[in-house]
């Protein structure tokens, strides 16, 4: 068996794509994948550090890992009409945003990449673990607070309004869809092509056998019920997940070279699939 190290978040939508692999459902042509799960903002740091073979990441970090990394067709998380929220205890316009503490769940995070493109770069912000910020909002250490993951279903629960949808911000502004997580292999790697295949058949076996890979997932859904978690994984694993299509590659470029423009990313980069 070839080894690869697979990293990615211990989040439902995450465990229900690999769901094949971890049942060893799929032919695997001699890889075997050795699955390592992490929050999102310490896998972008690895990924710089070019620590795993194939790894999810934000796509906002690729601009510092693209001489390492390909981007593959399959395994991205996009929104499309919704993506991640900006909360606060009472509604709040964007001047008053801009003047307030926000809590954000990482500074590589494709959400506080889009937090600036709509609000600029300069603002004032409170960097907590993701599944903190409804916390340090309801305590008052920020007025507002970037919201990704499944606490965009579960932000009323906890007393907080949706002030702001990003992923609805951007398809008025774009028509597309929101990117915010991606799956990177090594272009060092042989046989990549024969890999994204994999990986992707590993998708396609999850949708088709839906029930089951849903219950395996609640296993990394963190209390939500299953209905909830259910709503979850079909935001963000969808067609796009499956191949992210023209559609989904002009949404990435698109944000990256706004990015740019707005001096929020420090190079241009050209993303290539796998």
């Amino acid at each position: 068996m070839k080894k690869l190290t697979l990293a990615h978040s211990p989040d439902s939508d995450d465990a229900f794509m690999f769901y094949a692999l971890n049942k060893n459902a799929i032919d695997t042509h001699g890889y075997e994948f050795e699955q390592i799960l992490s929050d999102i903002q310490t896998l972008n740091e690895k990924a710089i550090n070019e620590v795993y073979d194939i790894t999810a990441i934000s796509l906002a970090v690729y601009p510092l890992i693209d001489d390492k990394y390909d981007i593959l067709k399959s395994g991205a998380s996009m929104g499309f009409k919704y993506g991640p929220i900006i909360v606060a205890k009472k509604s709040m316009s964007l001047e008053e945003l801009k003047k307030s503490k926000i809590a954000i769940p990482g500074v590589y995070t494709s959400a506080f990449l889009e937090l600036q493109l709509l609000l600029g770069k300069d603002l004032n912000t409170l960097i907590v673990p993701f599944n903190k910020v409804f916390e340090h909002v309801i305590n008052g250490d920020a007025q507002a607070g970037l919201v990704i993951h499944e606490g965009q279903l579960t932000f009323k629960e906890a007393g907080l309004f949706n002030v702001f949808d990003l992923g609805q911000w951007w398809f008025e502004k774009t028509k597309l869809p929101l990117p915010l997580g991606v799956n990177a292999i090594k272009k060092s790697l042989d046989e990549k092509h024969l890999i994204s295949d994999i990986l992707q058949k590993s998708i396609l076996y999850s949708l088709e056998h839906r029930n089951e890979a849903v219950k395996y997932a609640l296993e990394f859904a963190r209390g939500m019920e299953e209905s909830l978690a259910d709503q979850f994984i079909g935001m963000y694993v969808n067609k796009l997940t499956v191949d992210m299509g023209e559609d989904g590659l002009r949404a990435s470029q698109l944000l990256l070279d706004e990015a740019f423009k707005a001096g929020l990313i420090k190079n241009s980069v050209k993303i290539t699939l796998v």
